[in-house]
C-alpha cells in the first residue's frame, strides 16, 4: 500500500499530521497497477505543535472548518480498515509500507499508532520500501517531482504538499520502476 503523509513539521514526536493518504497497488496480469485511492484531512491532536514552515510549504490551513478534519485515531483506524481490506484481497498477512522518503512516513505513523493506543496496525513492523532509494537507482534522481519526470510521469508541482496528490504520483513511479524492471526479465 502506498501512503502519503502530509505533517505540520519534520519531528514525529511533537508534530501533528495533517493528511493521510493511500493509494493500492496490485499485480494485474503481470503488471503492477494502483487501484482504490482514499485520503483524509486530520485534527492536529492536543498539544501538537505545528512549524508555519511546514504550513508554508503544504498550503494546509489545519483550522480550517471546510477541510473535513477528523481526530487522528478515527483518520488511523479508518486507513487501517482500508489496509486490512486489500490486505485480504491479496491473501496476505501484513502490508508494507511504500512511501517517498518511506521512514518518514513510518516515523509519524508509528507515533500516531503509539499516541492513540491502536492495537492493530496492518502494516509490517520494520518493513518498508521507500520510492526516493528506488528512483536513485532507477532514474537516478531522488525527489519525486524530478524522479517522475524521469520516468515519464506528468508531476503539477502546484499539486504537490497534498498527501492524496503525492500518494497517486508515488504509486506510478513505484510502479514505473516494478514494470520496468518486470520487462527486463528480472523476476
Amino acid at each position: 500500500m502506498v501512503i502519503d503523509l502530509e505533517t505540520g513539521g519534520f519531528d514525529p514526536n511533537v508534530h501533528a499530521i495533517l493528511e493521510i493518504a493511500t493509494v493500492r497497488v496490485y499485480f494485474s496480469e503481470e503488471r503492477l497497477v494502483t487501484g482504490e485511492r482514499w485520503h483524509q484531512s486530520v485534527e492536529p491532536y492536543d498539544g501538537a505543535e505545528i512549524d508555519p514552515a511546514a504550513l508554508k510549504v503544504t498550503g494546509i490551513d489545519p483550522h480550517d472548518p471546510d477541510r473535513g478534519a477528523v481526530e487522528e485515531s478515527l483518520a488511523l483506524k479508518e486507513m487501517f480498515r482500508q489496509v486490512r481490506n486489500a490486505v485480504k484481497l491479496e491473501h496476505c498477512q501484513r502490508a508494507i509500507l511504500v512511501a517517498h522518503n518511506a521512514s518518514f512516513d513510518q516515523q509519524f505513523l508509528s507515533q500516531g499508532v503509539a499516541r492513540n493506543g491502536i492495537k492493530r496496525n496492518p502494516f509490517h513492523p520494520f518493513s518498508f520500501i521507500d520510492t526516493a532509494s528506488l528512483a536513485a537507482v532507477a532514474y537516478g534522481h531522488t525527489v519525486l517531482s524530478e524522479a517522475c519526470s524521469r520516468a515519464g510521469i506528468a508531476f503539477d508541482a502546484s499539486r504537490a504538499h497534498n498527501a492524496l496528490y503525492d500518494a497517486e504520483r508515488t504509486a506510478e513511479l513505484f510502479c514505473s520502476v516494478v514494470n520496468d524492471w518486470n520487462f527486463r526479465g528480472n523476476h
